[in-house]
C-alpha cells in the first residue's frame, strides 16, 4: 500500500508517519521510484502499536522509542520480557523531595518490599517510581494515605499473577515479550480505569444506598462488616481496616422515611 492507504488504514496522517520514520520508531517503505514506497502489514501493525501506546497508555516519542526498541531486542526469558518492559516503561519523575521525606520513602519502599517478600532489583524503576510517591505524599503532609501501600500491595500481586499467567498462554517468546509490553502500559491505564469505577461504586452505594445506622450496624460483630453490605467481600480480605475507614461520623441520625434508594424506587 501507498503511504496514503497506510494513513487512512492507521489514523495517522502521513506528516505524522513521516515524523516516526525519521524518529527510527517507524521503519521506511519499500522504494518502488526516487519519491515513492510501498508499506505492508507489519508497517500498518506497527502504527497502531505506537498510536495505542501515545494515545492510550500516555507514553512520549522517547518512551516508546525505548519500547520499541525492547521489542526488536530478543529476551531469552519470560522474565527477561518482563523485565524489558518493566524498565522501558516505568515513568521517570524529577520530583525533588526534600532530604528528610527522600529518606522516610526509601526506607518505607524497601521495608514494604521486605515485608512482601519481594525480589527486586536495587536499580529498579518501580522502586524509585514508589519511593517518590511515598515523598510527595510525605513533602504534601499526606502521612495518612501513606498507609495505602501496604493496603494496594497484595491486589498488586494478584494483578501481577494474572498478567504471568495470561502471558505464558502465548506460544513464543517473541509473542510473550510484545504482550507483556502491550499488556504493561495499556494494562496500567485499565487499572486506572477500573480503580476509578470501583470508587465511584463504592462512594455511591455509601452516599446514596446505606443509612449512617446501616453502617454502625455492619460495623458490628456478627453483621459481616461494611464489605458485606457494599458487596465488596471479595476484593477487601486483604484490608481488615476497610470497615472502619468508612465509618458514619459521630453524631449521624437517620434521615425520616424510607432509605434512600427506596424513596428513588418509587419516584419520590
Amino acid at each position: 500500500m501507498r503511504i496514503a492507504e497506510l494513513s487512512r488504514d492507521s489514523g495517522v496522517p502521513v506528516p505524522t508517519i513521516k515524523y516516526y520514520v525519521r524518529e527510527g520508531l517507524l521503519d521506511p517503505g519499500e522504494l518502488t521510484s526516487p519519491n515513492q514506497a510501498q508499506y505492508g502489514d507489519s508497517h500498518l501493525r506497527r502504527l497502531k502499536l505506537i498510536r495505542a501506546l501515545a494515545e492510550v497508555g500516555g507514553l512520549s516519542i522517547a518512551a516508546i522509542g525505548r519500547l520499541l526498541a525492547a521489542v526488536t531486542s530478543p529476551a531469552t526469558s519470560s522474565h527477561e520480557a518482563f523485565g524489558k518492559a518493566q524498565y522501558a516503561t516505568a515513568p521517570r519523575y524529577h520530583y525533588q523531595a526534600s532530604d528528610a521525606a527522600r529518606q522516610a520513602a526509601v526506607q518505607q519502599a524497601d521495608e514494604l518490599i521486605s515485608r512482601r517478600g519481594w525480589r527486586i532489583n536495587p536499580d529498579s524503576p518501580a522502586r524509585e517510581l514508589l519511593a517518590s510517591v511515598l515523598a510527595a505524599l510525605r513533602d504534601l503532609g499526606q502521612d495518612d494515605l501513606l498507609s495505602l501501600a501496604d493496603a494496594y500491595a497484595a491486589p498488586a500481586e494478584q494483578i501481577a499473577a494474572a498478567d504471568l499467567a495470561t502471558i505464558l498462554r502465548r506460544p513464543t517468546l517473541d509473542g510473550q515479550l510484545e504482550g507483556v509490553i502491550i499488556g504493561t502500559t495499556l494494562g496500567d491505564t485499565l487499572i486506572a480505569s477500573l480503580r476509578r469505577l470501583a470508587e465511584e461504586h463504592t462512594s455511591a452505594r455509601v452516599a446514596f444506598g446505606l443509612h449512617p445506622d446501616a453502617l454502625r450496624e455492619a460495623g458490628q460483630p456478627g453483621a459481616g462488616g461494611l464489605r458485606h453490605w457494599l458487596g465488596l467481600g471479595h476484593v477487601m480480605r486483604g484490608f481488615p481496616d476497610a470497615d472502619a475507614a468508612v465509618q458514619p461520623a459521630q453524631g449521624s441520625r437517620r434521615p425520616p422515611g424510607r432509605p434512600p434508594q427506596e424513596r428513588h424506587r418509587r419516584g419520590r
